[in-house]
């Protein structure tokens, strides 16, 4: 079906956000790269999703996306419709307590992190370095520096498939590391989350060893999707990428970073191919030297173009 034929099929007359036929997904990626989005759609608030949603056939797929710093687009495409969720309609963090902050799902992370150090709240350095939103973070257990997600949510609002507002406490959204068993078909709309009372300037100081840690050991000057691959239990994964001789593995335009190589790079002529096809073969090399099998932690999805379909743990 193409993306006129698809938007000619739904019931689009109350639909106050944005539809957009075709849209380029590489536009909204930090790797800049990849396909087209069937239908893209930006709600313009949860209402306007709700009814969307509410009249969406039950064979379309839907997709969500986020800030676009921990993904790849396949060339292929993604079918259906891809839903992206706007600072204005569900961004924003407003003091619902001492200690207690509400989240919506499309602030980046970064913007949580200031928020909290205006209301004088520790625990949320962590986030200022991760370049990504606060629904990724929900939905990966994002962490960095000794803190994760899990440690801060105290409860999520989010919406089903079929339109109706879902409420999942911290137990409900199974958390594990960079991983969360809440039900995969349901769009977070925000979050409570909770500090303990902290002093301005020691958090402040956090935050600038952050940002130091970052500017130091990782390449985020560069066209990438962040930290690749978790961590296997009790090891490092770009320790085992090194080990395996991975450090600079080059295939058409894209890298494995020479700086730190958990991370591949799009040089400016890489396609979402090249970068899939790098992380694959490091998987493979990675299991050959070391039996330990990488699990990626950046966001694949869509389809793979005609004749350039990768398979798991290629190698040479």
């Amino acid at each position: 079906m193409s993306s006129t034929d698809l938007l000619a099929r739904l019931d689009t007359r109350d639909v106050r956000g944005a539809l957009v036929p075709g849209f380029a997904l590489g536009d909204t990626t930090w790797f800049r790269v990849g396909g087209a989005a069937e239908l893209y759609y930006q709600p313009a608030d949860a209402e306007d999703l709700s009814g969307f949603l509410k009249r969406l056939p039950d064979d379309v797929p839907v997709t969500l996306v986020g800030l676009g710093s921990n993904l790849l687009a396949r060339e292929g495409g993604v079918d259906g419709v891809t839903i992206r969720l706007s600072q204005k309609g569900f961004g924003g963090v407003v003091r619902s307590g001492e200690t207690r902050l509400e989240v919506g799902a499309a602030t980046a992370d970064k913007m949580l992190a200031r928020a909290a150090l205006d209301a004088s709240l520790a625990g949320f350095a962590f986030y200022f370095g991760i370049p990504g939103g606060v629904g990724g973070a929900l939905r990966m257990n994002a962490g960095a520096n000794g803190g994760e997600t899990a440690a801060r949510v105290v409860s999520v609002t989010a919406m089903s498939r079929a339109g109706e507002i879902v409420t999942l406490t911290n137990a409900e959204m199974g958390y594990a590391y960079r991983h969360c068993g809440a039900p995969a078909d349901l769009i977070f709309l925000s979050a409570t989350m909770e500090g303990t009372p902290g002093d301005p300037e020691a958090i402040s100081a956090e935050m600038d060893a952050v940002t130091e840690h970052r500017e130091t050991a990782q390449p985020i000057r560069s066209k990438t999707g962040g930290s690749t691959f978790k961590n296997p239990p009790g090891q490092s994964a770009w320790k085992l990428i090194d080990a395996a001789g991975c450090r600079g593995l080059t295939i058409g335009g894209a890298h494995v970073s020479q700086m730190h190589c958990n991370f591949l790079i799009n040089e400016g002529e890489a396609t979402a191919f090249d970068i899939e096809m790098v992380g694959e073969t490091v998987r493979a090399r990675v299991f050959e030297t070391s039996g330990v099998r990488l699990d990626w932690e950046i966001k694949r999805l869509g389809r793979f173009a005609e004749g350039r379909e990768i398979e798991p743990f290629l190698g040479f």
